[in-house]
């Protein structure tokens, strides 16, 4: 890895997300080598890809450079590689590049999609947690609609016109919120010729309500202000299968559709090499005692998504977001600097700052712990939180003109198939 040797500890740190990003941020500048390692060399804003697969933002604008962020810091070093596997009782790591040893180990894999098992599903749907895969979605989403174009064959059109989304947390929510404002306002300037009355957008949900660990008034308007746009809701319906063509579920209804987008669950990015005892096997989750410590292994912390910190109050372990993460990568950086220096460490305690959805133009829900709000007032405080949590002032700049001309102009103009997309199971 051309990684020299130090006389200070070694931080290997496995991830440039959001917990990853805080751990590195609160070791820089101390007496010790960091090594932060990620398979990309940014750093993804995730709660803004749907946007890009939209076409209302461009993909740079929610990504940024890990190795700019720490371009003055000296005891930084970044590598882009694959992790394969770790090596405790040696402390060290296997990669793509090499093996590194280490110290301390900071792993902040994140999450993945979790299609539970079912290999059709996994290989027929869309999903989107990385930039490259929302360019996926947006350039299929264009694709279809040229395609519908040129088909004489009306229920072949019809299916490259369906839109299904699986899920409806807040990733589904908006994403459903956003494809119908494309409806409405936008693909009947592109699109004279088709008549865009034909587009369905479906969101599937498997339980009774949508964002549901929203409020229950969150919930309710949220699935009001979908349906006002035009979107299909469909509570207690579960998908089984998903073949290319036809998509499956437990209910009477099945849907013909060209676009599955699966966004129904998500599973901890696991990293092999850790005993079974260390892991929770159905969440893909790395158990955590109450400092984040990997269970055995006192030098080895997991952060984020992938950490489950089981107690009284969150048996399943803190919500995979973005907030627990960004609390824990902090507080894990200052108990390795208390652990170098033979200072106390901190137990975590997640201070839940609240959760927030975007439908759409004017019209998002807001849980805080204190209150709770909807409407125009709600979407500007979304709006607020997201631009401002964004990393560099040139992303927030490029958001904040792009949110400003979208709304002016009601337009999205980077709808652009600039890779195109071919799906392996086209529709006959």
């Amino acid at each position: 890895m051309n990684i020299p040797q130090s006389s200070f500890p070694r931080v290997v740190i496995i991830g440039g997300g959001f917990a990853g990003l805080a751990a590195a941020k609160g070791l820089e500048k101390q007496e010790l080598q960091v090594v932060l390692i990620d398979k990309h060399n940014y750093h993804t804003f995730q709660p803004l890809l749907y946007q890009v697969a939209t076409g209302g933002l461009e993909p740079d604008s929610i990504a940024f450079p890990l190795r700019k962020r720490f371009n003055d810091v000296d005891n930084f070093f970044f590598r882009l590689a694959n992790v394969i596997k770790i090596n405790p009782d040696k402390n060290e790591i296997e990669t793509s590049i090499g093996n590194i040893d280490y110290d301390e180990l900071i792993i902040a894999t994140g999450s993945t999609t979790n299609f539970f098992g079912n290999t059709n599903i996994q290989k027929n749907t869309m999903e989107m947690k990385s930039v490259p895969q929302s360019l996926d979605i947006r350039s299929l989403i264009l694709e279809n609609f040229e395609e519908a174009l040129l088909t004489s064959n009306l229920e072949e059109r019809k299916a490259l016109m369906n839109f299904v989304i699986v899920g409806g947390g807040p990733t589904g929510v908006e994403l459903a919120g956003a494809l119908a404002e494309m409806k409405k306002g936008i693909l009947p300037k592109d699109y004279p010729d088709l008549d865009i009355r034909q587009m369905n957008i479906n969101l599937i949900q498997s339980s009774g309500c949508i964002l549901k660990g929203m409020s229950a008034k969150a919930s309710e308007k949220a699935e009001d202000f979908l349906i006002k746009l035009g979107v299909n809701v469909w509570k207690n319906l579960r998908v089984l299968d998903y073949d290319g063509k036809i998509v499956t579920t437990n209910g009477e209804d099945n849907f013909r559709a060209e676009t599955v987008i699966w966004a129904a669950g998500v599973k901890g990015e696991m990293v092999d090499g850790l005993q079974a005892e260390c892991v929770i096997e159905r969440a893909a989750r790395i158990k955590v005692n109450e400092f984040n410590q990997v269970v055995n292994h006192p030098n080895i912390y997991a952060i984020g998504d992938v950490a489950c910190m089981s107690s009284k109050e969150n048996p399943y372990g803190h919500p995979m977001m973005a907030q627990p993460a960004i609390q824990q990568g902090k507080l894990v950086a200052k108990n390795i600097l208390a652990k170098i220096f033979n200072k106390k460490q901190k137990a975590f305690i997640y201070n839940d700052k609240g959760s927030m959805a975007t439908i759409g133009r004017n019209k998002a829900v807001v849980d805080l712990p204190k209150w709770k709000f909807q409407g125009v007032f709600a979407w500007f405080v979304w709006m607020f939180v997201h631009l401002f949590s964004l990393i560099g002032f040139r992303n927030r700049a490029i958001v904040f003109l792009n949110w400003v001309y979208n709304y002016i102009r009601f337009d999205r103009e980077t709808r652009l198939i600039i890779r195109p997309f071919k799906k392996k199971n086209k529709l006959s």
